[in-house]
């Protein structure tokens, strides 16, 4: 059928572009109702080529809008975003600049409703020690705030890494995590990042003190609930907590001898 549409002859010297693309329209529509969403996506990307090819812009912006969708409905995030931002631009060109911002509005309390949903997930893993799918759920939140250009929050999400990363026992990830956010736009030198070099600096000296006092810190002590309780449960290896301080040396004696000295001294009595 498409194929025969965009046939040229003698007679038809240039493809039906707008007849294609109404094809691929009805064709996403049968597959978005037959919750086929992938198929759906595709079907409304060939409908925007053809429009694109037919110089009509809005519909091929609406159609690129309609793929975004499509993502969301498999919480492909970073895809969907792609796709309707594609979708504002083109609105952008066509000047229609309205439909943009509407297309922005539709979609941003969608976004925002489904960031929150998967923060919601991660913190109920990681209270349920399920870390493994807690560390994947954390990448998903931190890759969908990267896309909407969140940094902060990616800083936040970093912190949350290296803390599971850290009780799953795996520094190496941990580690590769804060290496990847010095990508990241005003990562590098800020307090997460110092914080974050810190405490994996002490954990992998196995210096107790240094962890304590990063996990006990506001910084991490204000966070959300079940990651606080990761940052103060937190411990070095082979080690049982915070290091104990060393005595206090013994007032009233010039010579600074430790009290267990002067006992010994006088062990077994004065006769």
């Amino acid at each position: 059928m498409i194929f025969n549409i965009l046939k040229t002859s003698l007679t038809k010297w240039k493809p039906d572009y707008d007849s294609a693309a109404s094809e691929y329209a009805k064709a996403a529509v049968c597959f978005k109702n037959a919750k086929q969403y992938e198929q759906a996506k595709d079907a409304y990307l060939k409908e925007a080529e053809y429009h694109t090819e037919n110089k009509t812009l809005f519909h091929a912006a609406k159609a690129i809008e309609q793929a975004g969708m499509m993502m969301k409905e498999q919480k492909k995030m970073p895809e969907a975003i792609q796709y309707i931002e594609k979708a504002c631009m083109m609105y952008m060109e066509n000047g229609t600049p309205d439909t943009a911002a509407m297309a922005l509005d539709r979609n941003e309390d969608r976004l925002r409703q489904a960031v929150e949903l998967l923060g919601k997930a991660s913190r109920l893993l990681v209270r349920l020690k399920r870390l493994d799918e807690a560390a994947v759920a954390v990448q998903k939140e931190k890759n969908m705030y990267k896309e909407i250009e969140n940094f902060p929050m990616c800083f936040k999400k970093t912190t949350a890494q290296v803390l599971i990363h850290l009780h799953r026992g795996d520094y190496v990830a941990a580690d590769k995590c804060v290496r990847e956010s010095y990508s990241l736009p005003g990562y590098s030198g800020s307090e997460d990042c110092v914080a974050m070099e810190t405490l994996l600096q002490g954990y992998d000296e196995q210096d107790e003190d240094q962890v304590y006092r990063v996990c006990n810190s506001p910084l991490l002590k204000y966070m959300d609930n079940d990651y606080a309780k990761l940052a103060i449960s937190l411990r070095v290896p082979g080690g049982g907590g915070k290091k104990k301080k060393p005595a206090a040396a013994p007032e009233g004696g010039a010579s600074g001898t430790p009290a267990a000295e002067e006992e010994d001294e006088y062990e077994g009595g004065l006769c």
